[in-house]
């Protein structure tokens, strides 16, 4: 008996923080729509996703990025086509082995990246500082488990950006 009730236990936390990150996700997903929305025209969100698996990776083989992005190489295909045409990215032979191509951010794929980046650290920090500190230090503790049991490479700092607590 006290063996299911542990089991229930555990499935009834796993539902309850299913439910909260799923909520968390919409609002997530929302603050990503809006600080697309200066590029929308240019951009969608699987393509923005994509550039910025490129800055964070630099130059990479079209089925690494198929495989990062979880999407067929047609798809990812695609998708660079697109973003190749809008001057975001380009293709270039490997220097290491010419039978490959790499592909890699323009400099106006970095800028939209940086930019777009911008936007949404700024719209998050508006939220994350509605929180009292106690709750910003659980967040990042719950925040960096989830990241990393889903295998999410951090975000990058930026070289003005404050510890996330404001410690210095």
């Amino acid at each position: 008996m006290v063996e299911r009730e542990s089991r229930e236990g555990t499935m009834e936390d796993v539902d309850a923080v299913t439910r909260e990150v799923l909520t968390a996700s919409r609002l997530l997903v929302a603050v990503s729509a809006r600080s697309l929305s200066a590029v929308e025209d240019r951009v969608t969100l699987p393509q923005f996703r994509m550039l910025v698996v490129l800055s964070t990776r630099g130059a990479t083989k079209l089925v690494t990025l198929a495989d990062l992005l979880h999407v067929a190489p047609s798809t990812a295909m695609r998708m660079v086509d697109r973003l190749i045409a809008a001057g975001l990215a380009d293709r270039q032979v490997n220097p290491d082995n010419r039978r490959e191509t790499l592909l890699r951010l323009t400099a106006e794929g970095s800028r939209t990246v940086e930019e777009v980046t911008a936007r949404r650290r700024s719209e998050i920090a508006v939220i994350v500082e509605r929180l009292r500190p106690e709750q910003r230090r659980v967040l990042i503790d719950a925040l960096a488990a989830f990241n990393e049991a889903g295998a999410e490479p951090p975000a990058p700092r930026t070289d003005t950006e404050p510890s996330p607590l404001g410690w210095e």
